[in-house]
């Protein structure tokens, strides 16, 4: 498994080159990025490779001074779960209300009304 960090997404590709994971976030304006789409293959499902991305995404984004926004919905799980990361979002407090919003992990599911 090899780790490919792009200008905006983090790739894990296996030995044959096949995407495995994959983490994507692209600009939106200068200085900000969109955290919008995790994948993570059915090979890879269950041994926190969506985590491991998403560390990677900030630690990637945090070196490179840039600010984010969350609207993939692990994404905004993850950071709701690891505040000591969230210096890099753009708006911590709208980061929290789209997480208490989500009725669980997957994908655009959204809590009752």
């Amino acid at each position: 498994m090899e780790w490919f960090t792009e200008e905006h997404q983090i790739v894990v590709k296996n030995e044959d080159g096949e995407e495995l994971a994959k983490i994507t976030f692209p600009q939106i304006r200068p200085g900000v990025v969109d955290l919008n789409h995790t994948y993570v293959s059915d090979a890879l499902r269950g041994q926190g490779m969506a985590g491991k991305l998403t560390q990677k995404a900030y630690d990637v984004l945090k070196e490179k001074d840039v600010k984010a926004v969350l609207t993939c919905s692990y994404a905004i799980s993850w950071f709701s779960k690891h505040p000591e990361c969230q210096d890099i979002l753009e708006d911590p407090a709208e980061e929290a209300r789209k997480a208490a919003s989500l009725a669980g992990p997957a994908c655009g599911i959204a809590g009752p009304a």
